[in-house]
């Protein structure tokens, strides 16, 4: 018996040291906890502090910069320059300046490809924009045979403050009255078909836009603010087919041709067959595409038919001829020998 009970309190004895050393424990892990809560607490205090003490000094160094912005302008106003960067780049089918359209739409089959730069415009920037059927594009005319001077010695740039108009045939016309690339800042608008978005890029179509265009922003087509009803032009510009062609015919040569051009460019094409290649060229050669110096040319009704022009489309040249009646004959279509030599003829 008294065995027995001897047990019982060893047992007893142990369970009440067990139950002192874990309730030891739990304190210590709780006194560990809480000091390690604390610990936590400060440093984030810390933290918060130098970040704010940081914001601080931006806002300061922020509003410093604009008041000494604002004096520089108010003492020298033309000198304000505000950089900007490019935030991605036009793939174009129209190879080179010539023939590109004058204005967008016009040419529906006109296809590009919008690159973004993805070290500035991530691709979730790009979400929504493809619920959108036209967007407005700014960018820069960057082909300009000025631009270099323009910007870097304004003051020699000697730009001219009216242009010729086409439509006008040559008659000239103040700047801010056209669409003229040659401008003080050479900024270019345009609206274009969202035909897709993939990831860091947007397919495009009906574009007035070279090959390498760069581009500065991108902006949805808003119908209800962006249309203006009643809204008047200058009779001259109400004029749609001044520039417009009798009829675009193709040779047998160029039915050949295009044949064995289409394999060296199928890969890389904005288009899905030589058949579809075919349609964008009629497209673009239903407006003369000719500059005015060639327009006014005096010809002989000999030598009408005699003048081949070329037009450089996805990389391949286009030769045509067209006669006094504005009848296009497409002849032939091949790799061009040298980009710069038919770029303008």
């Amino acid at each position: 018996m008294s065995y027995t009970t001897a047990a019982l309190a060893l047992t007893l004895t142990l369970v009440s040291v067990s139950a002192t050393v874990s309730l030891y424990r739990w304190r210590r892990r709780g006194e560990d906890l809480e000091h390690r809560i604390n610990e936590l607490k400060k440093s984030l205090g810390s933290v918060s502090e130098k970040s704010a003490s940081e914001r601080r000094g931006r806002v300061k160094a922020q509003q410093a910069l604009r008041e000494a912005l604002a004096q520089s302008e108010s003492h020298n106003s033309h000198n304000t320059i505000y950089p900007m960067r490019p935030i991605g780049t036009i793939q174009s089918c129209f190879s080179t300046r010539n023939g590109t359209p004058r204005q967008p739409l016009l040419v529906s089959l006109a296809r590009a490809c919008l690159n973004f730069d993805p070290a500035l415009v991530p691709p979730a920037s790009l979400e929504g924009l493809g619920e959108y059927s036209h967007c407005w594009i700014l960018y820069v005319f960057h082909l300009n045979t000025d631009i270099e001077k323009l910007w870097r010695k304004p003051s020699q740039s000697k730009l001219k403050a009216k242009v010729r108009v086409p439509r006008l045939n040559g008659e000239r016309k103040g700047v801010f009255a056209t669409r003229s690339p040659h401008r003080p800042c050479p900024i270019g608008l345009t609206v274009a078909k969202v035909e897709e978005i993939q990831k860091d890029k947007v397919l495009l179509s009906g574009v007035d836009l070279v090959d390498g265009t760069p581009v500065l922003d991108i902006k949805p087509y808003l119908p209800y603010s962006d249309s203006i009803q009643g809204a008047s032009v200058p009779n001259w510009v109400q004029e749609d087919c001044l520039l417009a062609v009798a009829s675009v015919s193709f040779s047998d040569v160029f039915s050949s041709s295009i044949t064995s051009c289409w394999k060296l460019i199928e890969k890389k094409s904005l288009y899905g067959s030589a058949d579809e290649f075919k349609s964008l060229i009629t497209q673009v050669l239903s407006w003369d595409i000719r500059s005015m110096s060639q327009r006014n040319k005096p010809q002989d009704t000999s030598d009408a038919d005699s003048t081949v022009y070329h037009l450089i489309l996805e990389g391949l040249n286009v030769s045509y001829m067209i006669d006094n009646e504005s009848n296009i004959l497409v002849q032939d279509v091949s790799l061009p020998n040298n980009l710069e030599d038919v770029a303008e003829t």
